[in-house]
């Protein structure tokens, strides 16, 4: 049974996997990780490998209980990974862009595979048919920009993401909000239209916290997937165990 660790910016997503079969999935604060630790490991005491992807800060008392627990797998540039790794310099490379890329050569082998995560970055990564992993885009995420709006401007509030979309704002509220929403779909099409006119066979997967503000907005054609980083994590963890 596998324990996943996603250490983010701003949350930590855990994972109980059986194999491929996701049994539960939690989410908290930096400051709750060792209580729910504690708890995933009284619920499922058969745990026996872990792996751990981070980005944001993680206190070694957590990284101590793990080790304490199964062989954790670290993830990093020198981690075996089930795709061809073509990033022009992969010691740079996200964990959480080798998770993705992971999960779509897994699902999707031998496809041209664009996945699009909508976390606090929005991340464009591209695998080729032959699983190769030739990179992507990174671009603010939906908070981040609202945040710019009110750091640098005198009169502009801090606002929270809200549906439905609107297309013609009628005051500021109303203006902020359709800028920044619209703004993510219309360079999500942009991306997807600019990778489709390259590759027609192309398949797209949506994920991130907020691609539930976006899927049901974008005109393509895709596959929407919030658990995909984390069944990526889950895929590289079980090809170490060969």
């Amino acid at each position: 049974m596998n324990l996943i660790l996603d250490v983010g910016n701003t949350r930590n997503k855990l994972a109980v996997f059986s194999e491929n079969q996701l049994l539960k999935k939690y989410t908290c604060n930096p400051g709750d990780t060792l209580d729910t630790l504690n708890q995933i490991y009284s619920d499922y005491p058969e745990i026996d490998s872990c792996i751990l992807a981070s980005v944001g800060v993680l206190p070694e008392s957590v990284l101590d209980l793990l080790k304490e627990r199964s062989p954790v797998v670290i993830l990093d540039s020198e981690t075996r990974v089930p795709f061809n790794n073509g990033y022009g310099s992969p010691a740079t490379l996200g964990v959480d862009r080798i998770a993705l890329a992971s999960a779509a050569a897994t699902i999707y082998p031998n496809n041209n595979t664009l996945v699009i995560d909508a976390g606090s970055c929005i991340t464009y990564d591209f695998i080729s048919e032959g699983n190769t992993y030739m990179g992507g885009a990174i671009s603010p995420g939906i908070k981040m920009r609202y945040k710019a709006l009110n750091d640098y401007t005198a009169n502009l509030p801090l606002l929270e993401p809200e549906l439905p979309l609107v297309s013609t704002g009628t005051d500021t509220v109303s203006s902020i909000q359709s800028g920044v929403l619209q703004a993510v779909v219309f360079e999500m099409e942009g991306f997807i239209s600019m990778y489709r006119e390259k590759y027609a066979d192309l398949t797209v997967i949506l994920t991130g916290g907020d691609a539930h503000f976006l899927r049901d907005s974008l005109k393509s054609d895709i596959f929407a997937n919030s658990n995909f980083l984390l069944e990526g994590l889950n895929f590289i963890l079980e090809y170490n165990k060969h």
